[in-house]
């Protein structure tokens, strides 16, 4: 028989976790100060993360710390020192997406349950076949992905843990960099704008917000993710208040009793215009919402209501007591719990009753006073002899030591006990020979282009086009390397291209996702890390290298500065040029808005910038406004093993000019570019 799923709730604040574990909760998921991907969240720092640990744990309920954002090299000794914390209040698990982050914690506390964050964009089986071969015990799986694509994770043997109510993010697993580029608040470091909930239209239209999706709801479906065999019910919210944490909390424990929510509540809590089960059930439509005026107007009617809801423990665990009240005997109260947890305190010897002597109901009425604790008296067992009395202040002060005690038996009993390995906080320098002069990948997304590519003088050392291009063309064009589609659940028609093209001739691939990494292993090609690892320390490159990476392109948010040291353990490179793609969507917001047929390719947002916008291999890619443009700063760029240059929108033309730029000793800038993070990076969260 399947154990019913576990109960995941959000806390951004100690209230929000007390109604949590009040409301019902098996497990709670914080994130510290440093490292969240929620950093605007009110957060825990050492003191409160150990305060939580030990409220959790007394309450018989698990504690996952979000450790879920990208990590500079810079940062690493903070990062130990939260590991140091975690592993001594006892974390039941760390929730992790950096690849070398997730390394290090495996080495450092080995016993230490790594869950794998949704950020690691897990949407098949070959990138759950990658967690379990490093350590992973869960994943979380992409919230795009439908039931069938889902159960293909679920049949891997990793426990899955699935969002089930909450925001989604309009990008693909919320690997969003549009929030980086304009406002320098990266969604992969914890700071997301979300200014995927402003302004955006296909069609003039200044109040459309085409890029913000209603709130997920799946509780509808709660006995098929049950018949799933997913381990755990995630809501989204450390954003959230407490109220709202009640709500979905008390939805989720109601289905797991039995009974049926109220979904007019959770909905008036907090919802975008209601909600959406679009993904999953792959009926995607109408899942576009913004937060409107009689949402807030319905959230007041319950908040009240809700913030009394989480007052008091919901769901209480029964006490068995036995008490023993004769005379010339100590005062005995022994209190026990269902899984045998048991406790005895002794007083004095009761007095001679002058009057009425204790009894059975008296014993029970004192001891059964257990107010907002998470127990209630079950039964009493109770030997008097009839002749002794005892104090009611007696009494109580014995069921409050006896609860006390228990209390502390279950913390003991529920925090684990980590040991901490001795490893190297930095990396040892393995510096490889570089090129005097950066080598260059050119990618392009078309024929036209190719041909654009092929026809110049430019010196290509790799040439990257996508998979379906390949396919369309009789002999594998020499040093080109494929890229393969972010977002690919089906991995059994994805194999089978891949082999065909291999049978011909091709035999490198771009990694841009773990699943990549398995699936080209599998293979037996060649793997070449792309922007989409989201390599931003020496500790992530390490990893890839390990796996049999030949060389790789770091994340887009790396400064010229930091990507340089991440060069020395493997030939690495940089975005050097191009339309960088800012989100990745299961959903096109123009055939929401407008219709394919009146479909321009372009999204405007509040200011007038026109983001390109194209739709392949089932989701849409929405690119940057402006180009990253750094060929004036190729001194700058010595010592990187590659620059890629990536052409999406451009005319062959336009390829043309670009290319020369790039051999130019003195490049003309475009009318309109950005340096994307290159030069101005993103702020740290360790403060330097």
């Amino acid at each position: 028989m399947r154990q019913s799923p576990e109960i995941l709730a959000p806390a951004g604040s100690m209230e929000a976790l007390t109604a949590a574990v009040h409301c019902g909760a098996d497990a709670v998921y914080i994130g510290a100060t440093l490292f969240s991907a929620r950093q605007n969240a009110h957060n825990f720092d050492a003191a409160a993360l150990q305060e939580a640990a030990d409220f959790c744990h007394t309450n018989g309920v698990k504690l996952y710390l979000t450790v879920n954002t990208l990590v500079f090299d810079t940062e690493w000794t903070a990062l130990d020192e939260l590991l140091q914390t975690a592993a001594a209040v006892g974390m039941d698990a760390c929730i992790v997406q950096d690849l070398g982050v997730a390394d290090y914690i495996h080495q450092r506390i080995p016993e230490m349950p790594l869950h794998a964050s949704t950020q690691m964009t897990i949407c098949s089986p070959s990138g759950a076949i990658w967690a379990k071969e490093h350590g992973f015990s869960r994943v979380v799986v992409a919230r795009e992905m439908t039931r069938s694509e889902i159960q293909a994770v679920c049949a891997i043997g990793l426990e899955v843990e699935q969002f089930v109510h909450g925001a989604l993010c309009m990008c693909i697993s919320g690997q969003c960099y549009l929030s980086a580029l304009i406002g320098a608040r990266s969604a992969n470091r914890g700071c997301c704008a979300q200014a995927c909930r402003l302004p955006f239209t296909a069609a003039k239209n200044p109040q459309a917000a085409a890029l913000s999706l209603k709130d997920l709801c799946l509780l509808p479906h709660y006995q098929q993710l049950c018949a799933d065999g997913i381990a755990s019910l995630k809501i989204e919210g450390r954003m959230k208040r407490p109220e709202y944490v009640a709500a979905a909390v008390t939805a989720l424990r109601q289905l797991k009793e039995g009974k049926q929510p109220d979904l007019q509540m959770l909905r008036a809590v907090f919802s975008r215009s209601g909600f959406t089960d679009g993904y999953y059930t792959g009926q995607r439509k109408q899942m576009f919402g913004v937060r409107q005026k009689e949402d807030v107007t319905a959230a007041n009617a319950v908040l009240p209501k809700l913030a009394e809801l989480a007052k008091k423990p919901a769901v209480r665990l029964p006490l068995t007591m036995a008490a023993t009240v004769i005379l010339e005997q100590p005062v005995s109260l022994t209190a026990t719990l269902p899984d045998g947890t048991s406790v005895t305190i002794q007083d004095a010897p009761p007095e001679l009753a002058k009057n009425k002597p204790c009894d059975a109901a008296f014993l029970e009425r004192q001891l059964g006073k257990l107010g907002n604790t998470a127990y209630q008296l079950d039964s009493l067992t109770a030997i008097c002899d009839g002749k002794a009395t005892v104090s009611a202040a007696t009494l109580n002060a014995l069921r409050r030591t006896a609860i006390e005690q228990l209390q502390a038996a279950r913390k003991a009993a529920n925090t684990p006990q980590y040991t901490l390995a001795e490893v190297p906080l930095h990396l040892p320098k393995q510096p490889h020979s570089a090129p005097k002069k950066p080598n260059y990948w050119v990618q392009v997304q078309t024929m036209e282009q190719l041909h654009a590519v092929q026809n110049s003088d430019f010196p290509t050392d790799k040439l990257l086009l996508p998979l379906h291009l390949a396919e369309q063309l009789s002999q594998p064009i020499p040093n080109a390397i494929l890229t393969l589609p972010t977002f690919a659940p089906d991995e059994t028609t994805l194999r089978k291209r891949l082999q065909a093209c291999q049978a011909i001739g091709w035999n490198a691939i771009l990694c841009d996702t773990i699943a990549h990494l398995v699936l080209g292993k599998q293979l037996g090609l060649e793997l070449h890390g792309g922007t989409g690892l989201n390599l931003t320390n020496r500790h992530s490159v390490a990893v890839v290298q390990q796996y049999g990476v030949s060389d790789t392109l770091l994340s887009v948010e790396l400064t010229i500065r930091q990507a340089l040291s991440c060069c020395d353990r493997l030939p690495a490179g940089i975005f050097a040029y191009g339309h960088l793609p800012v989100m990745k969507t299961r959903l096109c917001p123009i055939r929401e808005e407008v219709g394919c047929r009146s479909c321009k390719h372009q999204l405007k947002d509040r200011t007038n910038r026109t983001f390109p916008v194209f739709c392949t291999e089932g989701y849409t890619v929405i690119y940057n406004a402006v180009p990253v443009w750094v060929a004036d700063r190729f001194q700058q760029l010595q010592g990187f093993s590659t620059l890629l240059l990536s052409f999406s929108i451009e005319s062959p033309k336009q390829i043309q000019a670009i290319l020369a730029d790039y051999q130019a000793p003195c490049a003309s800038a475009p009318a309109a570019y950005t340096r994307g993070l290159l030069l101005r990076g993103l702020p740290s969260v360790v403060g330097k």
